[in-house]
């Protein structure tokens, strides 16, 4: 690198504002996550929040929950306002509260979860899969997002809380809209957006959870059931916090293994070698999901606030300032990825932060690999010389890196 051109990518890195970020980010962020490692890991943002990027912080602070919160009231309020919509449900669902409500919400997904629940889910999910593309198999042209990847999370997660199959058609535009209310900046409209997508959500999941304890499901295979009774949790949930966490369940199961999804076919694509090796290596499929996991994370931005005074690569940092941790910066971290600005199905080890870590590790990651590696393999095999098709749409977000349509040929 050029004296001008270390210059230049200093210049990029300290002064980079997330809430005003420069033209093109969104689209292609990853030259200045490149910058930021080098030049600026820990960058004071013009709002008083710090922008952390390397590994080993993100990390560190993960596991460290007593002096980094997960807690959102504080910084929520002057987002969404304290008496909307969206503030009583990004403040009241799992992956935005500390103990007791996360232990209480957690300890229910965590026991409907595990490896016995998942081995009996996976051939109800390959049977989603070959069905989808079964459905493909007479046509010349596809969208992978729209006809495949976001048609899987939506059954299995659906299934996970028994949604009956003809009511599941606006969950996919709820979930878009919540989340979307994530980014960093947002506009009016789609603050309206999302409050009304929570306020619809919430009507429907109160009909279905009345529904549901007038005729209780299998508590061994319906979520809604064991968050309904509290199972294996310290003491009921509360009214909003049953239907919070619920929508929290839908939407966190969704963008993101659709992301994987889409992101996964998207890099085979573009990186022929790669595709090439997973082909005459079938068995490279879960190393393969973890580098898409690297390399393309679904989720790019998570949050903490301080609860003490901190001091993080020299930058004294007061107590309630939030912290933007950039997932997709740290996976691309030199100081633990070699070559990191290129895929590697082979890598190992792989120490992404693509299911953040510490209590907060994402509590689906088990089935969002079971997922990626089922659809993307089954998809591989059954269609080895897909292509990516011209009028490929990002996703349009920060927070959360993935397509809005991603159109193939399929052979």
């Amino acid at each position: 690198m050029t004296t001008n051109t270390m210059s230049d990518g200093k210049e990029i890195a300290t002064s980079f504002d997330l809430a005003s970020p420069p033209p093109g980010f969104v689209d292609d962020p990853f030259e200045i996550y490149d910058a930021l490692l080098a030049h600026a890991p820990v960058l004071r943002q013009p709002d008083g929040s710090v922008l952390l990027s390397r590994h080993a912080d993100l990390e560190r602070i993960y596991k460290d929950t007593s002096r980094y919160s997960s807690d959102k009231k504080i910084a929520f309020a002057p987002k969404f306002g304290s008496d909307s919509a969206l503030y009583e449900h990004h403040t009241t669902s799992l992956v935005f509260s500390d103990p007791p409500l996360h232990t209480r919400v957690r300890r229910i997904m965590t026991s409907a979860l595990t490896p016995r629940a998942l081995q009996r889910m996976e051939p109800g999910l390959v049977a989603t899969v070959d069905a989808l593309l079964d459905d493909m198999s007479g046509d010349a042209e596809t969208d992978i997002i729209e006809d495949f990847a976001s048609a899987i999370p939506i059954q299995i997660i659906g299934n996970l809380l028994d949604v009956p199959m003809s009511e599941r058609g606006p969950l996919r535009d709820w979930s878009l809209a919540i989340l979307g209310a994530l980014e960093p900046s947002l506009s009016r409209e789609h603050l309206d957006l999302g409050n009304r997508a929570v306020t619809e959500f919430k009507c429907y999941l109160e009909d279905l959870i009345a529904r549901r304890r007038r005729s209780p499901g299998d508590p061994e295979t319906d979520v809604l059931t064991r968050l309904i009774n509290g199972d294996g949790a310290d003491g009921k949930l509360s009214e909003t916090e049953l239907i919070q966490n619920c929508i929290f369940i839908l939407n966190a199961g969704h963008e993101t293994t659709t992301n994987l999804i889409g992101n996964g076919m998207a890099i085979l694509n573009d990186f022929p070698e790669q595709r090439r090796k997973l082909l005459q290596e079938p068995d490279l499929i879960s190393p393969a999901i973890e580098e898409f996991l690297r390399y393309r994370s679904p989720n790019q931005l998570g949050n903490r606030e301080t609860t003490a005074e901190v001091e993080i690569g020299g930058l004294t940092i007061a107590p309630g300032t939030n912290l933007h941790l950039c997932i997709g910066a740290a996976n691309r971290d030199p100081e633990v990825f070699e070559k990191p600005q290129a895929p590697d199905i082979t890598r190992k080890p792989n120490r992404h932060l693509a299911f953040a870590g510490g209590p907060h590790v994402c509590v689906g990651l088990t089935l969002a690999r079971m997922e990626g590696r089922i659809a993307i393999s089954r998809f591989l095999s059954r269609y080895p010389e897909y292509r990516v098709l011209p009028g490929r749409v990002g996703g349009g977000r920060m927070r959360f890196r993935g397509y809005a349509r991603l159109p193939v040929a399929l052979s």
